[in-house]
């Protein structure tokens, strides 16, 4: 059901313009949906299925739409959530959004070396980045996720911010934002549970080990921006 296009008839409002309750048009499954928005709704509604919510026995299990162009990420999903009396532990959302940043430092030869990292079990070289949890802004995501993985302290570079969407497998949509970043030392301290090996190497050499388009159109702007 996830990623499914519905029609859905709204019957309840639990939070005007913030959370609605209503049954998908001619289906079989009569369960209760709800609907997140920041718009107000009535009747009917042509939405996306974004998220199931599994309660706390893991027995009941809730369908959560949204009209399709309004994007909600888990920690959005959980917030709208906390206003019913039902607690879920778990939430399965098709929206996913990641945060971090290409890392650069300057060495002793005043050129410009690129933190590269291998996340755990990946094929993949790309750059430091983590899930948004709730109550964080991207850039807050982003510093943590960074101290989490590589120990680092960085200083975020203003007027950097790249975006990069892809669909990994089935109907996940993630969403991933990159910052520019300065480190002041090269010591990295590697979190094992995420990183398997890190590099610091030349932005010709990033360009050449990173498989992703997205990853090295973000390189090219990273280019741009420190003018090397």
């Amino acid at each position: 059901m996830l990623g499914k296009n519905v029609t859905i008839e709204i019957f309840g409002t639990l939070a005007e313009k913030k959370l609605y309750s209503g049954f998908i048009v001619g289906s079989r499954d009569t369960r209760q949906v709800y609907i997140i928005t920041d718009s107000e709704l009535h009747g009917t509604m042509d939405c996306i299925v974004i998220a199931a919510a599994v309660g706390e026995t893991g027995m009941q299990t809730r369908l959560v739409a949204a009209p399709p162009d309004e994007v909600f990420y888990e920690p959005d999903i959980v917030e709208r959530l906390s206003m019913t009396s039902v607690k879920y532990r778990k939430i399965n959302c098709i929206y996913e959004k990641s945060c971090g940043a290409v890392i650069y430092r300057i060495n002793e030869k005043n050129d410009v070396r690129i933190l590269l990292v291998k996340n755990h079990n990946g094929k993949c070289w790309t750059f430091p980045k983590g899930h948004i949890e709730m109550g964080e802004n991207e850039q807050q995501t982003a510093l943590r996720e960074i101290k989490e993985e590589t120990g680092l302290s960085v200083e975020i570079i203003p007027g950097f911010r790249q975006t990069s969407s892809y669909r990994p497998f089935g109907k996940i949509r993630k969403t991933a934002v990159f910052f520019l970043a300065k480190a002041d030392k090269s010591i990295v301290s590697m979190q094992p549970s995420e990183i398997d090996y890190y590099l610091w190497v030349s932005i010709d050499e990033a360009m050449r080990m990173c498989r992703h388009e997205n990853d090295t159109n973000i390189l090219k702007e990273v280019r741009k921006k420190l003018a090397v």
